[in-house]
Protein backbone atom coordinates (compact mmCIF):
# COMPACT_ATOMS: atom_id res chain seq x y z
CA UNK A 1 0.00 0.00 0.00
CA UNK A 2 1.33 3.42 -0.95
CA UNK A 3 1.45 6.24 1.61
CA UNK A 4 0.90 9.81 0.40
CA UNK A 5 2.62 12.23 2.75
CA UNK A 6 3.00 15.61 1.02
CA UNK A 7 1.37 18.06 -1.33
CA UNK A 8 3.57 19.30 -4.12
CA UNK A 9 3.36 22.06 -6.71
CA UNK A 10 4.47 20.16 -9.78
CA UNK A 11 2.12 17.98 -11.80
CA UNK A 12 5.01 16.22 -13.59
CA UNK A 13 5.13 12.41 -13.69
CA UNK A 14 1.60 11.81 -12.36
CA UNK A 15 1.01 8.07 -12.43
CA UNK A 16 -2.17 7.78 -10.36
CA UNK A 17 -5.35 9.66 -9.48
CA UNK A 18 -7.87 9.54 -6.67
CA UNK A 19 -11.43 10.88 -6.77
CA UNK A 20 -12.72 12.14 -3.40
CA UNK A 21 -15.85 13.95 -2.21
CA UNK A 22 -15.52 17.15 -0.16
CA UNK A 23 -16.07 15.43 3.20
CA UNK A 24 -12.97 13.28 2.59
CA UNK A 25 -10.82 16.09 1.16
CA UNK A 26 -10.94 17.92 4.51
CA UNK A 27 -9.42 14.98 6.41
CA UNK A 28 -5.67 14.70 6.94
CA UNK A 29 -5.66 10.95 7.70
CA UNK A 30 -7.50 8.72 5.28
CA UNK A 31 -7.47 5.30 3.62
CA UNK A 32 -8.46 5.56 -0.04
CA UNK A 33 -8.74 3.49 -3.17
CA UNK A 34 -6.96 5.03 -6.15
CA UNK A 35 -8.76 5.10 -9.47
CA UNK A 36 -6.44 2.25 -10.55
CA UNK A 37 -7.89 0.09 -7.74
CA UNK A 38 -4.79 0.20 -5.54
CA UNK A 39 -5.13 1.12 -1.88
CA UNK A 40 -3.30 4.10 -0.42
CA UNK A 41 -3.16 5.97 2.83
CA UNK A 42 -3.07 9.74 3.03
CA UNK A 43 -1.13 11.12 5.98
CA UNK A 44 -0.85 14.90 5.71
CA UNK A 45 -0.23 17.68 8.21
CA UNK A 46 -3.28 18.34 10.36
CA UNK A 47 -5.61 20.89 8.78
CA UNK A 48 -4.60 20.18 5.19
CA UNK A 49 -7.46 20.62 2.74
CA UNK A 50 -7.32 18.94 -0.65
CA UNK A 51 -8.73 20.56 -3.77
CA UNK A 52 -9.38 19.07 -7.16
CA UNK A 53 -6.09 19.27 -9.08
CA UNK A 54 -3.83 19.05 -6.01
CA UNK A 55 -0.93 16.64 -6.40
CA UNK A 56 0.15 14.33 -3.56
CA UNK A 57 3.41 12.43 -3.38
CA UNK A 58 4.97 9.47 -1.61
CA UNK A 59 8.41 9.63 0.03
CA UNK A 60 9.98 8.21 -3.12
CA UNK A 61 8.22 10.71 -5.40
CA UNK A 62 5.26 8.77 -6.82
CA UNK A 63 2.65 11.40 -7.73
CA UNK A 64 -1.14 11.14 -7.37
CA UNK A 65 -3.52 13.84 -8.58
CA UNK A 66 -6.66 14.53 -6.53
CA UNK A 67 -9.95 14.85 -8.41
CA UNK A 68 -13.06 16.36 -6.83
CA UNK A 69 -15.81 13.75 -6.99
CA UNK A 70 -19.18 14.71 -8.43
CA UNK A 71 -21.66 15.08 -5.55
CA UNK A 72 -25.36 15.80 -5.21
CA UNK A 73 -25.40 19.57 -4.83
CA UNK A 74 -27.89 22.40 -4.93
CA UNK A 75 -26.89 25.15 -7.35
CA UNK A 76 -28.61 28.47 -6.72
CA UNK A 77 -29.10 31.39 -9.11
CA UNK A 78 -30.96 34.61 -8.46
CA UNK A 79 -32.36 37.62 -10.27
CA UNK A 80 -29.42 39.77 -9.20
CA UNK A 81 -26.21 40.05 -7.19
CA UNK A 82 -27.83 41.62 -4.10
CA UNK A 83 -30.18 38.66 -3.65
CA UNK A 84 -27.28 36.24 -4.20
CA UNK A 85 -25.25 38.10 -1.55
CA UNK A 86 -28.17 37.83 0.90
CA UNK A 87 -28.42 34.09 0.29
CA UNK A 88 -24.66 33.73 0.88
CA UNK A 89 -25.11 35.62 4.15
CA UNK A 90 -27.99 33.43 5.35
CA UNK A 91 -26.22 30.18 4.42
CA UNK A 92 -22.96 31.37 5.98
CA UNK A 93 -24.84 32.35 9.12
CA UNK A 94 -25.82 28.65 9.35
CA UNK A 95 -22.17 27.59 8.84
CA UNK A 96 -22.98 25.90 5.54
CA UNK A 97 -19.99 25.25 3.24
CA UNK A 98 -20.75 27.12 0.01
CA UNK A 99 -19.05 27.45 -3.33
CA UNK A 100 -19.46 30.92 -4.80
CA UNK A 101 -19.05 31.44 -8.53
CA UNK A 102 -19.96 33.96 -11.19
CA UNK A 103 -23.71 34.37 -10.67
CA UNK A 104 -24.29 31.25 -8.58
CA UNK A 105 -23.70 29.60 -5.23
CA UNK A 106 -23.59 25.89 -4.50
CA UNK A 107 -23.84 23.68 -1.40
CA UNK A 108 -24.18 19.98 -0.65
CA UNK A 109 -27.84 19.20 -1.34
CA UNK A 110 -30.16 19.60 1.64
CA UNK A 111 -33.92 19.87 1.13
CA UNK A 112 -34.33 22.10 4.22
CA UNK A 113 -31.77 24.59 2.88
CA UNK A 114 -33.40 24.39 -0.55
CA UNK A 115 -36.73 25.44 1.01
CA UNK A 116 -35.09 28.37 2.80
CA UNK A 117 -33.36 29.49 -0.41
CA UNK A 118 -36.61 29.26 -2.40
CA UNK A 119 -38.38 31.30 0.28
CA UNK A 120 -35.70 34.00 -0.03
CA UNK A 121 -36.12 34.23 -3.80
CA UNK A 122 -33.43 31.87 -5.08
CA UNK A 123 -33.83 29.35 -7.88
CA UNK A 124 -32.49 25.89 -6.91
CA UNK A 125 -31.28 23.22 -9.33
CA UNK A 126 -30.24 19.85 -7.86
CA UNK A 127 -27.39 18.30 -9.86
CA UNK A 128 -24.28 16.11 -9.67
CA UNK A 129 -21.17 18.33 -9.75
CA UNK A 130 -17.74 18.52 -8.14
CA UNK A 131 -17.98 20.71 -5.02
CA UNK A 132 -15.22 23.24 -4.25
CA UNK A 133 -16.48 25.52 -1.45
CA UNK A 134 -14.89 28.61 -0.01
CA UNK A 135 -12.88 27.59 2.97
CA UNK A 136 -11.49 29.17 6.09
CA UNK A 137 -10.84 32.88 5.75
CA UNK A 138 -8.87 32.60 9.00
CA UNK A 139 -7.38 29.15 8.49
CA UNK A 140 -10.50 27.01 8.60
CA UNK A 141 -11.70 27.10 12.23
CA UNK A 142 -10.34 23.68 13.15
CA UNK A 143 -10.71 21.99 9.77
CA UNK A 144 -7.68 23.69 8.26
CA UNK A 145 -7.26 26.26 5.56
CA UNK A 146 -6.18 26.35 2.01
CA UNK A 147 -4.77 29.82 1.60
CA UNK A 148 -6.50 32.78 0.07
CA UNK A 149 -9.41 32.94 -2.34
CA UNK A 150 -7.06 34.19 -5.08
CA UNK A 151 -4.82 31.14 -4.58
CA UNK A 152 -7.90 28.91 -5.00
CA UNK A 153 -8.86 30.62 -8.25
CA UNK A 154 -5.32 30.62 -9.66
CA UNK A 155 -4.62 26.93 -9.25
CA UNK A 156 -3.86 26.34 -5.57
CA UNK A 157 -0.81 27.11 -3.54
CA UNK A 158 0.64 23.78 -2.41
CA UNK A 159 3.10 22.88 0.30
CA UNK A 160 6.28 21.14 -0.83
Amino acid sequence: MMTLIAKRKSADDIRFSVCLPWEKRIKSRLLVQLDSGEEASIILPRGTVLRGGDVLATEDGVAVVVRAAPEKVSTVRTAGPLRLARLCYHLGNRHVDIEIGGGYLRYIHDHVLDSMVLGLGGEVIVEEMPFEPEYGAYGGHGKGGHGTHSEHESGHDAVS
